[in-house]
């Protein structure tokens, strides 16, 4: 039947080995092909990766200085509407102990005015020291110790038996 099916397509047996080895040919073609361009998409992929890292990267940087920036800006923001606001509390405070004093006795007195006074600039130092030790412990920097440690090893005597070293 084999014989007959080549018969009738009128091909010799050199025709045929000729027809099978073409078609061989062309599929190991087909796949240097695939290989020649899935290499090519992947040189090209390398080189746009070697092009655009350095512009990524810079890309990335300045988003990290930017949202630095912003959370230095918002810690400002709140540290002066916080200061804002005690020191209109503290007005508020005074403003309620004039109006009382002078209620009961018609009168300011200049030692309470001197008391108000001093009140002030405690309340004023308070907060400054407030404000800084809020900054050490946003930047860290009242967890470092103030006096450096140093590993001390006290002197061994000398491991030389008999030497004479007299250590």
């Amino acid at each position: 039947m084999n014989e007959n099916a080549n018969s009738m397509m009128g091909m010799s047996a050199f025709e045929q080995f000729m027809m099978a080895d073409k078609t061989s040919r062309h599929r190991a073609s087909g796949v240097a092909v695939t290989g020649l361009v899935l290499g090519s998409v992947g040189l090209a992929a390398g080189i746009g990766a070697w092009i655009f890292a350095p512009i990524y990267a810079n890309a990335r940087t300045k988003a990290a200085e930017a949202q630095n920036a912003g959370t230095s800006a918002l810690l400002n923001q709140m540290a002066g509407l916080l200061n804002t606001e005690r020191a209109e509390r503290v007005a508020q405070g005074m403003t309620i102990s004039q109006t009382i004093t002078d209620s009961i006795s018609g009168q300011q007195s200049g030692s309470q005015s001197q008391a108000q006074t001093q009140t002030t600039a405690i309340d004023q130092t308070m907060q400054n020291i407030m404000q800084q030790t809020l900054m050490d412990a946003i930047t860290g920097k009242s967890s470092l110790n103030a006096t450096p440690v140093q590993l001390y090893s006290a002197p061994q005597p000398c491991g030389c038996p008999g030497c004479g070293c007299g250590q």
